[in-house]
């Protein structure tokens, strides 16, 4: 039992010790890049996640470093998959004029995340998870993707129990 002078600093200790407890930290590793070709992405009808689309040798000189990486998206729902999203890329419906462009002079690669594989340990939405991704990459980067437009993310508002390690090295080295 506790004495009666001593309950609220018991609380305040219990508090802090809640509040410093350690995330989970998850290292995130990207899978084989495939090219960014329509027989490539067919498999990925129905597969929610985000996927990245970058370049196969040019790179972009961000303000904090260089990387190969034009675009982080996400799929949020089975019937828009990434392979439907990756096919709008593709094809120029989603009329991203920068990945078309990109695509028009150098080759383009993917790699993607399985939004299944990370539920058990990231307990947001989706949209939260490409938001921590992206906002990663400003961290690391100084800006967005240079394809990427969108801004306001909410994650960094959010009690996150996990950090994400991201090996964003993954989009500077030679791939294929």
């Amino acid at each position: 039992m506790i004495p009666e002078c001593h309950k609220s600093s018991a609380l305040i200790s219990k508090r802090k010790f809640n509040e410093l407890q350690v995330m989970n930290t998850i290292t995130i590793y990207f899978d084989k890049p495939k090219s960014f070709e329509p027989q490539n992405i067919a498999p990925l009808k129905g597969i929610v996640g985000l996927y990245f689309i970058f370049t196969k040798e040019t790179y972009i000189q961000y303000p904090f470093d260089k990387s190969k990486l034009l675009y982080i998206g996400m799929s949020e729902r089975s019937t828009n998959s990434i392979g439907s999203r990756l096919l709008g890329h593709f094809d120029g419906k989603s009329k991203n004029i920068g990945l078309m462009n990109y695509r028009k002079i150098t080759p383009l690669l993917f790699t993607y995340i399985n939004f299944d594989i990370l539920k058990t340990n990231w307990k947001h939405k989706v949209e939260d998870l490409e938001s921590y991704f992206i906002l990663s990459f400003v961290d690391n980067y100084g800006v967005y993707p240079i394809c990427n437009n969108k801004t306001g993310y909410e994650v960094q508002n959010r009690d996150l129990k996990v950090k994400l390690n991201i090996d964003w090295n993954y989009f500077k080295q030679d791939n294929l």
